[in-house]
């Protein structure tokens, strides 16, 4: 069975359905400037409107790129914490549409 919303794959051939924040953190942590140079996240439909991306870059850190086509959105960052970037990527794609998922609207107290 694939993933409900989304996953993750990296160069050298691993994949995590869904993953949690401590997965991003591992695939991150596993990416070299040799064989695994980049992890990409993307919806699993044939067209995705939406991804994320973490490359190693040469000089060192982590280049990420946020694309929604959806909401005209095309971010590109460097961070050398890992746990940042899981962070900030967990967060931007929880406010992603997935097909079949209700949109949500903030709720009144």
């Amino acid at each position: 069975m694939g993933a409900q919303h989304y996953g993750a794959d990296s160069e050298n051939g691993d994949r995590i359905d869904d993953p949690s924040e401590d997965a991003l953190f591992m695939m991150i942590s596993d990416l070299n400037d040799s064989d695994n140079t980049f992890v990409v996240v993307q919806p699993d439909e044939d067209d995705p409107v939406w991804f994320a991306s973490v490359a190693v870059l040469d000089e060192g850190g982590y280049e990420t790129v946020r694309r929604d086509t959806t909401r005209n959105e095309h971010e590109v960052t460097t961070a050398t914490s890992i746990n940042d970037i899981a962070r900030h990527l967990t967060i931007w794609m929880a406010a992603r549409s997935f097909p079949g998922q209700p949109t949500t609207q903030p709720s009144e107290f």
